[in-house]
């Protein structure tokens, strides 16, 4: 829930009264937990009413349930082996000529100098409460920069994995993909969408990223736990098209960062953009 403490908290009572007279317009979202208890006076909002217009009062950095959408779709789960156990990441497809393209964080695949490549892992894109409308898609090649291979070096842990087509089709052919984008600068408004592994739907959230260090960004959103390594930091998204460009992913410094609140993405820049050459030229 957003926080209604600190210099934001003013803000946001105003907007709440302005919102009081307009109490016939606002209709209530069902399925939402965690809603406040409605009072028993007799011109009071219900409970529902009241948490809707409480989620009118966007707070940049505070993180919600994803809708099901074309874009969100394209956002996934990684589980081990199969769909049985729990999901440990999360991976997005990304555009590429073979249209069979995968990114996330390379610690999800790789043990980075301390182990090889974990290859027995699946993806489940738009995963839901065990629900997998989109199917269950496995890899056929797996890309990490040498220098994490070699050393778990922070600054390169992206990967890419290449998935086999799943009857017939390519996954982008099924669900579109957003573009990589290098070098966009530390600042940008970005939306950050993942799978907590304590949980079975994905969490979204937008906020402006800046410059950790000279090769690592940070963001400021909540509630992103273990799980959610491998998201995409995703910027420029077009509603028309439900489509943007992934810039970064939670991975880096601290493995994306030790509290949920705050992660961290490496910087993409030529490197990046070298190893999906790399992973492209495996496309068949």
């Amino acid at each position: 829930m957003p926080s209604t403490t600190g210099p934001a908290a003013p803000l946001a009572a105003a907007f709440l009264l302005v919102l009081l007279p307009l109490a016939g317009c606002v209709q209530a979202h069902s399925g939402q937990g965690g809603k406040p208890d409605g009072s028993s006076a007799p011109n009071s909002w219900s409970s529902s009413r009241l948490a809707h217009a409480k989620a009118l009062v966007h707070h940049p950095g505070t993180s919600r349930t994803a809708r099901s959408t074309p874009a969100s779709a394209r956002v996934g789960a990684l589980f081990a082996h199969d769909t049985s156990g729990d999901h440990f990441c999360t991976a997005s497809v990304v555009a590429s000529p073979g249209k069979s393209l995968l990114i996330t964080a390379a610690h999800c695949v790789h043990g980075g100098g301390r182990g090889g490549y974990n290859r027995d892992i699946v993806f489940a894109p738009a995963y839901r409460n065990g629900r997998t409308p989109d199917g269950i898609w496995q890899p056929s090649s797996i890309v990490v920069d040498p220098r994490w291979a070699a050393s778990g070096d922070p600054d390169h842990d992206v990967a890419f994995i290449v998935l086999k087509p799943l009857n017939g089709k390519r996954i982008a052919e099924v669900l579109g993909a957003n573009r990589l984008g290098t070098d966009k600068g530390f600042a940008n408004m970005v939306r950050i969408t993942g799978y907590p592994a304590n949980g079975d739907e994905p969490i979204t959230c937008s906020n402006r990223s800046t410059q950790q260090s000279a090769h690592q960004m940070r963001i400021v959103c909540t509630g992103y736990s273990g799980g959610t390594s491998g998201s995409p930091w995703l910027t420029g998204f077009d509603p028309v098209t439900q489509s943007g460009s992934v810039i970064g992913v939670i991975g880096g410094y601290q493995h994306g960062g030790s509290t949920d609140d705050v992660s961290y993405s490496p910087y993409f820049d030529a490197s990046v953009r070298k190893l999906y050459g790399q992973a492209v030229a495996r496309e068949k």
